[in-house]
């Protein structure tokens, strides 16, 4: 629990810093089926409140960060079954779809304390700020959560695509990609029991075996940048103070085996 300072009439919340953290700002990329919880689609409460809580402890350890969420619990656009849409407009419907998500994570946050900003590719300013790089930025320096919605605002490119590409604006040190798994497989572990664990591997490898850790896009463009990658269990609780710690968990995305 941080401790609070007053100081007149205002409260402030003082962040303890680590001086061990292996990464000082982090991109999160939080998919939309990691809100549903057990009950398979939508917004699942405990779930929201319980991810919510694990932020904050990160939070408090003096940790910056931004977190892109998906939208695929509400509606999945191009992917959606037995829908026949035009694929800009699904996408679109997707899009949206990543701002409820956006706003129900951050009134879970700032139950908890948090301050927090939702930025969102696609304005809408009466829920959310427009995305503006120098924008997000200084609200991870005046010690904000930054959640992205909408996004990269673009049909076709997928909020993988859209988390590689606001963790080089933002200049995160690392993407952390929750699962429901315990790191990348060369197959679907809930489906093959005999499913190879990679504690590491390298960017190219991920897209020459089309492993689907994030798509190929997403995965370029963090090799062009060196952009590292931790892909972990999002349903372990702990796991992202655990990273930013430096401890190994989950399998990691790198441009060459250690």
């Amino acid at each position: 629990m941080a401790a609070l300072k007053k100081t007149g009439k205002k409260t402030t919340k003082k962040v303890t810093r680590h001086a061990q953290l292996a990464y000082r700002r982090i991109l999160l990329k939080l998919s939309g089926e990691s809100l549903q919880g057990p009950q398979g689609f939508g917004i699942h409460g405990e779930t929201i409140q319980s991810i919510a809580r694990e932020l904050k402890e990160v939070h408090e350890l003096g940790v910056e960060i931004a977190i892109m969420v998906g939208g695929g619990n509400i509606f999945r656009g191009a992917r959606q079954k037995g829908f026949e849409i035009d694929r800009s407009t699904g996408d679109y419907m997707g899009m949206l779809a990543t701002v409820i998500n956006a706003l129900a994570l951050q009134d879970a946050l700032e139950k908890e304390g948090v301050f927090t900003r939702v930025l969102s590719a696609i304005e809408m300013r009466q829920v959310s700020e427009p995305f503006i790089r120098r924008r997000a930025m200084r609200h991870l320096e005046k010690n904000r959560i930054v959640i992205f919605a909408a996004g990269t605002g673009n049909p076709y490119f997928s909020t993988d695509t859209a988390a590689a590409l606001r963790a080089m604006e933002i200049k995160a040190d690392v993407i952390l990609k929750a699962t429901r798994v315990d790191g990348i497989f060369d197959a679907d572990p809930e489906k093959v029991s005999g499913a190879k664990f990679f504690a590491q591997i390298t960017y190219g490898d991920v897209l020459n075996q089309n492993l689907k850790v994030m798509d190929a896009t997403a995965i370029s463009l963090c090799m062009e940048n060196g952009m590292p990658i931790v892909v972990f269990n999002m349903n372990q609780h702990g796991n992202i103070k655990r990273v930013v710690l430096g401890e190994r968990v989950g399998s990691s995305v790198t441009p060459a085996l250690s």
